[in-house]
């Protein structure tokens, strides 16, 4: 078989407004356009509001002259406009709009909504955690239009922070795939093997590192496939596609899979016809995650790899 890729971008990875990097410190263009702004509001569950395949975006007219200090810069929208994100309770909703948040929305978005619904849940959610320093425990305060938050005193800066994962889809080098369950997940729903990467480690080691400790595989041929920001809290999804012996046993070593199966890739394609998790009664033994996250696009470009 031969080797596969992503078939399409991962859906949180898409682009769609320009960040505008160097707007984060010119702090004179945020206040000229800031009445002109827009402002996508996200509670404190994660959610906006929707509607349609756009996140509702809100005027900045009873928020003040400038950009409120809790405030993060988005970038610019294709009109160009300005817009920020802020944490609080949602708008009044217009007609037809809904709050919905990132896991079970995300995927019914355009892409410049994906792209300003991701920034913003990662850049709030490190805000939310990162209010002391870690260096001596004193308050640091936002800077940098939300991008950065500094110790008023000594200047030291601190920049969000991400978590790097690896995800892989590990297959027999032909038609079959190991699918592994989490102990605590319902006894039809399968996904990828996946793990934080360690200092010191690079993403393949920690492919072969995770699936070994995961199921006992040796995996071998690790290849890159894409990524995908994962802002639960901070992740960033690394995938990557390996090739192991289906004659191995599977080891259940550190406690995390309660079970691993190779799956062929006709009952795969079957398991994508009927849904996934969010699938109340699936059809067969198998229930694939949802398309908001990579391990649906990686699973659906392997599966469908010889078309």
């Amino acid at each position: 078989m031969p080797d596969f890729h992503l078939r399409a971008v991962p859906l949180l990875s898409r682009v769609g407004a320009d960040r505008s990097d160097g707007l984060r410190t010119d702090l004179d263009a945020a206040v000229s356009a800031w009445a002109h702004a827009a402002v996508l509001w996200v509670d404190v569950r994660g959610q906006v509001l929707v509607s349609g395949s756009s996140v509702v975006l809100s005027p900045t007219a009873e928020l003040g002259p400038t950009p409120p200090a809790d405030a993060v810069f988005l970038g610019r929208l294709p009109d160009d406009r300005h817009v920020w994100a802020i944490r609080g309770p949602l708008p009044e909703p217009p007609e037809g709009a809904h709050a919905a948040d990132l896991r079970r929305g995300g995927a019914d978005l355009d892409d410049v909504s994906a792209q300003l619904f991701v920034t913003a849940t990662a850049l709030l959610n490190w805000h939310d955690g990162a209010r002391f320093s870690p260096l001596d425990g004193a308050t640091v305060v936002p800077i940098r239009s939300g991008w950065a938050r500094q110790n008023p005193d000594t200047g030291h800066e601190e920049f969000p922070r991400i978590d790097p994962a690896v995800i892989v889809l590990v297959d027999d080098g032909a038609d079959r795939v190991v699918l592994a369950r989490q102990a605590g997940w319902p006894e039809k729903m399968y996904s990828l093997l996946a793990g934080f990467v360690e200092a010191g480690e690079s993403f393949e080691a920690c492919v072969v590192r995770e699936a070994h400790e995961e199921v006992g595989l040796a995996v071998s041929n690790v290849r890159y496939l894409g990524s995908q920001p994962w802002p639960f809290p901070r992740s960033l999804m690394v995938g990557f596609h390996g090739e192991a012996d289906p004659n191995q046993p599977f080891v259940y070593s550190d406690g995390e899979i309660a079970e691993a199966r190779w799956f062929t890739r006709d009952q795969v394609r079957a398991a994508l016809g009927a849904g996934d998790w969010s699938t109340p009664q699936p059809a067969g033994d198998l229930l694939l995650p949802g398309s908001v996250s990579i391990a649906r696009e990686i699973i659906e470009s392997w599966a469908f790899a010889s078309e």
